[in-house]
Formats: C-alpha cells, structure tokens, sequence
C-alpha cells in the first residue's frame, strides 16, 4: 500500500478507538495512517453530519478506505487490517487461535469492558449533557457488578502463569480489549479498577505497561489515568 487511509478516531480515553490504535501499533502500521482525532466532550463533534455522512452511527472509530467505502466498529477494522497488511497476526494465525481470540474478545467486549462503559454514561454525565440523555444509577451500579464478576472470571483464567488470554508469547486482539478495560476501570468517574482487585489483572496490567507499542499508544497522554499520562 502507497497511499495513507484515512482513520478518524478519539483521544485515548475511549476504549474503542484505543483498542483499534494499540492494534495499530502491536501491528507496526500505526504510521501509515492519516488519523483525525475528533473532539469527544463536550464538542460531540463525531456526532457532526460530516463524520455521519461515512458513519451514521456517529462512534469512532471509522476507517475510509482508498474505493471512498467506509468501514466501522472497532473489531471489523482490525480484521480488515490484520488480513490486509503483512505481519504478525494479531487476531490470531490459525483457524483455532482467531475463534479462541474471537472467544475472548466476545467475553471481554460483552461482560467487561461494556458494562463499564455504560455505568460511565448512566451514572454520571460522562460526555456531557450534549450526548448523555439518560441517567439510571441503578443500572450503573448493576453494570459495574456485572463487569466485577466478569474480571473475576478472566482472574482465574490468568492464574495458571500464563501471560496472555490463549497462552501464547504476544498478546491477540482479546487482550488489547482486555488492558483498554483495565484503563477505563481506572478513569477517575469509573472507580472500579480492575487491577486493584484483581492479583493476576494486576500482573496483566504491568506486562502491558513493558510493551512499547502499549506505551506508544497511549503517548498523547490523555487517557484520563495518572499513571499513563504522567509517567516519565
């Protein structure tokens, strides 16, 4: 490929896109890219008609590919660009290892990182008053419960020594969902981090923080966790 694609995504705070750019990174392609970072909160501006004309979802993270075509959700996105550019698989090699990935990532997706996603926006105002039009702290706090009994779950998975989900020597695309979990948990307004509660979270957690494409992704220092953006 000679010519950039253009990715329009947010800044490190949003698990989504993030999860997409840690790929990007694992991956070694993130330079090849022209990315627009939108203005989240308060501006909303990924609600713009611009951004909507390509995504009418108005989520981040879109990717325009070069037949003027347009690709969302953050999971369809890196499979396109892990089967089309060279280099390490991150969704996984084999038929066997990209259903397992596919497996965990489901499990992450749907009973973790999710969950914790919707008591930011049902608790609190999270994205503002523009974008957040419903507040249920009962629902919060349930799906803050849910994420919990979840993370337990992975907990005990990792607990037999392996460093990764499916056991191999590099994290897959499940475990780039699990660490942007493990970041949003921390946000401040969430307070429910993962790594506190959780020994082998913990250990997954600091494993991330060795990976200089994990540190590369997160360089804009704007993730909203204090121990990202304001390490040395």
């Amino acid at each position: 490929m000679t010519d950039k694609l253009r990715l329009f995504t947010s800044p490190s705070a949003f698990p989504n896109p993030q999860r997409l750019r840690i790929f990007m990174h694992e991956k070694g392609i993130a330079d090849q890219f022209n990315e627009t970072i939108y203005d989240m909160s308060p501006v909303g501006e990924q609600r713009g008609w611009k951004h909507l004309k390509m995504n009418q979802w108005g989520e981040t993270p879109t990717l325009a590919l070069a037949d003027g075509s347009f690709l969302s959700e953050t999971s369809a996105i890196a499979r396109y660009l892990d089967d089309t550019f060279d280099g390490r698989k991150i969704m996984g090699a084999t038929p066997h290892e990209r259903g397992l990935d596919q497996m965990w990532d489901n499990r992450v997706w749907v009973h973790i990182l999710y969950p914790i996603v919707t008591a930011f926006h049902v608790l609190h105002q999270g994205l503002g008053p523009k974008l957040e039009l419903t507040s249920n702290p009962a629902w919060g706090e349930h799906s803050r419960k849910v994420a919990l009994a979840h993370a337990a779950l992975v907990d005990r998975h990792l607990a037999d020594g392996r460093e990764w989900l499916l056991g191999g020597d590099a994290p897959t695309f499940s475990d780039i969902t699990m660490a942007t979990a493990i970041a949003f948990s921390k946000f401040p307004v969430n307070a429910t981090p993962l790594d506190e509660r959780f020994e082998h979270i913990d250990a997954f957690w600091r494993r991330w923080q060795r990976r200089p494409a994990f540190l590369a992704a997160y360089a804009d220092r704007n993730s909203g966790v204090p121990e990202l953006d304001n390490r040395a």
